[in-house]
């Protein structure tokens, strides 16, 4: 089937799937279950006012048809996690299920106050209360004793489970839909999908064919940025440096994956892959002297600056300071090239970071616990100026407020600093004891408080799951920051949960299970 063809045939399909949206069953199941199987197959952003229109007269009659459906588990997880999904993506307010959240979980509970056991049995129903559970926030013991309960249930019978549903069960716990990153998420669930007997072959034909041109048009956009990662020859005149175009790549695509956010993509890969090389040479390559004179030359921002620098430094510089001339033209055209100064700023405050983490490793000092979080963990976490850097790429929404807003970390950007520095350090601190490096935040946490590295393990992992409310509580409330721009903040945690999640380091080296992932989201396509 041609190009062509393949464009048609998913245009015809999409709009079947258009009109089965509109003309959904009055059963208030039925209807979650189809928006739910729409945005598990990746192709709810076709139909984002279709779903918000179902969900907003789901929101008006669900108090009248929640009589019958008050004892289903499946169903009252569902509607939970489906609104609460849909409150990320607009600037609705649900108040009825955010004040008697507890009243509709607690009736699952028995006398002594822990969910009954008897729920066992409907694995479906259990699988759903545990992705519902990670939209939890602060002061909800109810979610938490949920995550506990259901993550203990699921891992006692997944051995037990036929597929599709072992498979489903599986992931989720490895990753659960909120962590998640919708193309990898979609391509697992496309299969899962197909397995299950009552499929709907329209939207599964669709979703394959939506699958397959999307990664056609992101598997050219990654031959142009490999071409230009290869001219700047950085893989060979820096040895050093980590050469992991296609992982950056693929890491922007859990950020924003659909088309008409090219220009986004391109931003974004090029200024993750200048960072990378930057934190290379802060962390394993530069003479403490030298990279003092790199810092000073990035607050300058001025190619005269490059004489003092050592060679090898010369290259980055240069190619760090055209690749930002490259942005301002790529948005002169859109009128929007006055906002590139605010990443810049932000990366010389990210350089600024590098270097304070150069220092302490010079002087063999480890910091505390609160200063690492402070001085380390946000600076240099990379997400303030990635979440700036996804702005570049969002058109007129991302107005100079929105980046003066971004550049003063505010309490979601700051959540995700802390995920994504937390996460990584816990994946890549027993590669990064191998040589002369600063402390990661484990060792800095058992040098504070005394206590051993399985410990600290422990209660950083809890650090991270109160990073996550604390954004939760962020992405859940009304704000005068377009939704679209607040997603992208989540969508950063939630890729650094796929690139570090249980303690993997899938980016400091060549990782195979990376390299499995890039081949299914990037390189072969779906059946059809």
């Amino acid at each position: 089937m041609t190009q062509r063809r393949r464009e048609e045939e998913a245009k015809e399909l999409k709009e079947e799937v258009r009109r089965k949206l509109f003309g959904i069953a009055e059963d208030p199941k039925e209807r979650l279950v189809l928006i739910d199987v729409v945005e598990q197959l990746g192709v709810a952003y076709h139909f984002e006012d279709e779903i918000e229109a179902n969900l907003q007269h789901f929101n008006k009659t669900c108090s009248q048809n929640d009589v019958s459906f008050e004892d289903d588990l499946h169903y009252v997880s569902l509607k939970f996690r489906l609104l609460a999904t849909w409150i990320l993506f607009t600037t609705y307010k649900y108040d009825y299920m955010f004040n008697d959240k507890i009243d509709l979980f607690n009736k699952f509970k028995t006398e002594d106050g822990n969910f009954n056991d008897s729920l066992t049995t409907d694995v479906v129903s259990i699988l759903n209360l545990y992705e519902a559970s990670y939209l939890r926030v602060h002061g909800e013991k109810i979610l938490d004793e949920a995550i506990e309960f259901t993550t203990t249930k699921l891992k006692s019978v997944v051995d037990q489970l036929s597929d599709p549903l072992a498979t489903q069960v599986t992931q989720a716990l490895k990753l659960p839909l909120h962590k998640g990153v919708t193309r990898l998420l979609s391509r697992h669930y496309i299969s899962t999908y197909e397995a299950d007997p009552l499929h709907d072959e329209i939207l599964l034909k669709f979703a394959k064919l939506d699958f397959n041109l999307l990664q056609t048009l992101h598997l050219k956009e990654l031959q142009d940025l490999s071409r230009w990662w290869r001219d700047l020859n950085f893989g060979t005149k820096l040895p050093f440096a980590r050469d992991r175009i296609a992982e950056v790549y693929f890491w922007m695509l859990g950020t924003f994956y659909e088309p008409q956010y090219a220009i986004g993509r391109e931003i974004f890969t090029k200024l993750y892959k200048m960072t990378s090389v930057m934190d290379d040479t802060y962390d394993a390559y530069g003479f403490f002297e030298e990279l003092k004179m790199y810092t000073e030359a990035v607050q300058r921002w001025d190619k005269s600056s490059m004489d003092q620098l050592p060679d090898y430094m010369k290259l980055t510089y240069e190619a760090l300071l055209d690749t930002f001339n490259g942005f301002e033209q790529a948005l002169a055209e859109e009128g929007r090239s006055e906002l590139v100064p605010y990443v810049r700023e932000l990366m010389k405050a990210q350089c600024q970071g590098y270097f304070q983490e150069a220092k302490w490793c010079h002087e063999k000092y480890v910091p505390t616990y609160d200063e690492y979080l402070n001085d380390a963990a946000i600076r240099t976490a990379g997400y303030t100026l990635m979440s700036g850097t996804t702005f570049l790429g969002m058109g007129d929404l991302a107005t100079k407020a929105a980046f003066e807003w971004v550049s003063q970390t505010p309490k979601p950007v700051k959540a995700s600093c802390m995920i994504g520095r937390l996460i990584g350090d816990m994946a890549s601190y027993k590669i990064e004891r191998k040589r002369d490096h600063v402390a990661s935040v484990v060792e800095c946490y058992m040098k504070q408080f005394r206590v051993t590295e399985e410990i600290a393990l422990e209660e950083l992992h809890n650090v991270v799951e109160d990073a996550w409310k604390d954004l939760n509580e962020e992405m859940l409330r009304p704000t005068t920051l377009p939704r679209p721009l607040m997603n992208r903040i989540l969508d950063l945690s939630r890729v650094i949960e796929v690139f570090y999640r249980l303690g993997e380091d899938d980016y400091s080296i060549v990782s195979k299970n990376m390299q499995e992932k890039v081949q299914l989201v990037l390189i072969d396509p779906v059946n059809v």
